[in-house]
């Protein structure tokens, strides 16, 4: 989770190192550093809190030189002080490093480090990778770095400078991503390719088991653990600085819920061209076996997972395929399951999230079913190790909790599953002409939700006060209450439960009073009439429904404490509208409430370690 960032080159350290780590703030930290390697000396600075306390600090103190690493660090082992913030460097002061990932031995490796004399200053596992370096260096620096590799249990990357070596910039990637950014006569080192952007115009992204080596004036040289040499595949970065920007939005969760549209715009304009089914050159599934997937396995965490959901639903309606969905760290151990199905799909915005790589390699391991993922950034570990993918092309999202990805995966499914209903002969050529027709207004529809904008926004005032949220839907309205709920909770640090409405009368309905507000989806579909039931349950409890309905809807309006219109749709376009006044309702809460909505407490955007 937290953010790593390195820069060899001429331009001014601080400013570019910095610029990258504010890039990597989506990640969660509760502290940072830099370490510059300058005039035969490692110069360090590192502080508690926001970056604004490092600039604050390197203000009163500039480093210069040409190579230095810098570090957000969010904190595992040892509370987030001062002492434990990165970069380390040992007690000679020969390297100076940062890491991701955990050290499973350090414990041990520590003892006998300090059985040799060496003395520690913090309570992190990352320390003793500085010590062990320094103990293995004599002379020659990947022979030190494949040594204290060997000594290494756990997962990691780690990104290190000399102080004899001002030239020299070293990575390591094992279990936690790592990208090498490529310029002209410059060179970067990255836990993102978003720290890249301005800075590097192309990359390598490093698989596991891989050290890089970067030296002044020489393309980059990547190693296997066991001193190989690997010819590295070296890409554009796809990304552009005004990707990454704000632009007019207060926000980045703001502007990311505005592009939606767009995003579904340009998703539909890539993936139906003549009326065809186009799943991109990532998809590799021959026809014939995808016609022969029976029992599929989803898998993913948080909002991705509330998308697999979703997923299940398109793919039993339309295909008929048994279909199950699992959270990746309840599915890690249940390796029986596997064999059960044809086909994984697993889900990850990052592509690196730990817990659905490791499910996923769990799978590899003990079953020979197939591996279909949805990613939004190519080259990553789950993309590299499945045997086929499909981007979502949301384009960059910065904030913590996730929008647009979400609406581009459930695209990504829908459409791969009128591929495989295409492809199982299980619905009629109209039909499939007539649901890609319905594709073509949804761009539009997701629009005219925004324009509710400011209602919602007066609801969230009416509201932010309250203590505890209740969301509630049928059928495929359910992950879209536990998704709104999910929102809520994440960036207001409101209590909120999302409920299959059928569930209200098992326990949940003893929470309605009148200070709880119930969010209820409930648009015209085939739940309709049992919805309705529900919120007159909730009603008779005194309790305030806050209503996500289909325009025109005055029964339900009237009946409802506030009232979030939709335009009609099919129940397959209905995931996609009704999500987003929930995401503008747990926006404009957070807001009124004064909370970091882009960088929520304890949160990271990116989950790497289990």
């Amino acid at each position: 989770m937290c953010g790593i960032v390195g820069y060899l080159g001429s331009r001014d350290i601080e400013s570019v190192i910095l610029v990258g780590l504010e890039r990597l703030e989506y990640r969660g930290y509760d502290s940072c550093g830099i370490a510059v390697a300058d005039e035969g000396k490692i110069k360090i600075t590192k502080v508690t809190g926001r970056l604004q306390n490092l600039k604050d600090a390197l203000e009163k103190h500039p480093l210069s030189g040409d190579v230095g690493i810098g570090h957000t660090r969010w904190a595992t082992h040892g509370p987030p002080t001062q002492r434990n913030a990165h970069p380390f460097t040992d007690p000679e002061g020969l390297f100076a490093v940062v890491h991701n990932g955990i050290i499973e031995n350090h414990a041990e490796l520590r003892r006998e480090l300090e059985a040799k004399g060496h003395k520690f200053v913090s309570q992190t596992d990352s320390e003793i990778i500085p010590h062990l370096l320094a103990s293995y260096y004599k002379g020659n620096l990947l022979k030190a770095v494949l040594r204290t590799l060997k000594r290494l249990k756990g997962s990691f990357a780690l990104v290190a400078v000399m102080r004899d070596r001002p030239d020299c910039l070293l990575g390591v990637r094992m279990g936690s991503p790592l990208v090498v950014g490529i310029g002209k006569g410059e060179f970067a080192l990255a836990s993102d390719p978003l720290a890249l952007v301005g800075i590097t115009q192309r990359m390598i992204a490093l698989d596991d088991g891989e050290v890089v080596l970067i030296h002044r004036g020489h393309l980059p040289e990547v190693y296997s653990f066991d001193g190989k040499r690997i010819k590295a595949k070296v890409v554009p970065i796809e990304f552009s600085p005004k990707a990454v920007s704000k632009g007019r939005y207060r926000h980045f969760m703001r502007k990311e819920i505005f592009e939606q549209p767009k995003v579904i715009a340009n998703s539909l304009e890539r993936r139906i061209r003549n009326g065809r089914i186009v799943l991109g050159s990532a998809y590799r599934f021959y026809p014939e076996e995808l016609a022969d997937f029976e029992h599929i396995l989803i898998q993913a965490c948080g909002t991705s997972y509330h998308a697999g959901l979703v997923a299940r639903y398109f793919i039993e309606r339309f295909t008929g395929v048994h279909t199950e969905v699992e959270i990746a760290s309840e599915l890690i151990d249940r390796t029986s399951i596997f064999g059960k199905h044809e086909l994984m799909i697993a889900i990850s915005q990052s592509g690196e999230t730990a817990d659905t790589l490791a499910a996923l390699r769990a799978a590899r391991r003990n079953s020979n079913l197939k591996v279909l993922s949805i990613v939004n950034v190519k080259r990553t570990s789950v993309d590299r190790e499945s045997d086929s993918s499909i981007y979502i092309h949301a384009g960059p999202e910065i904030g913590v909790a996730s929008t647009k990805a979400y609406t581009a995966e459930l695209f990504a499914l829908l459409i791969f599953t009128l591929e495989l209903a295409r492809r199982k002969a299980t619905m009629k050529p109209s039909q499939l002409r007539k649901i890609k027709s319905a594709f073509s207004a949804l761009p539009d529809q997701m629009a005219q939700v925004l324009k509710q904008d400011r209602r919602i926004r007066e609801i969230a005032r009416q509201f932010q006060k309250r203590k505890s949220y209740l969301f509630l839907g049928r059928g495929v309205n359910f992950p879209t209450a536990l998704e709104g709920a999910l929102k809520l909770k994440e960036i207001s640090y409101i209590h909120a439960t999302g409920y299959p409405a059928g569930e209200m009368k098992h326990g949940p309905i003893s929470l309605i009073d009148s200070k709880t507000p119930v969010v209820v989806v409930a648009p015209r579909d085939a739940t309709y009439e049992k919805m309705n039931a529900n919120i007159e349950e909730v009603a008779a409890r005194g309790g305030q429904v806050i209503a996500v309905g289909t325009a025109g809807d005055h029964e339900l309006a009237k009946r409802s404490a506030a009232f979030i219109p939709i335009p009609e749709a099919p129940d397959y376009i209905l995931p996609f509208l009704t999500v987003i006044p929930l995401q503008l309702l747990a926006y404009h809460t957070a807001c009124f409430r004064g909370c970091d909505v882009d960088k929520p407490r304890n949160l990271a955007k990116s989950v790497t370690v289990e």
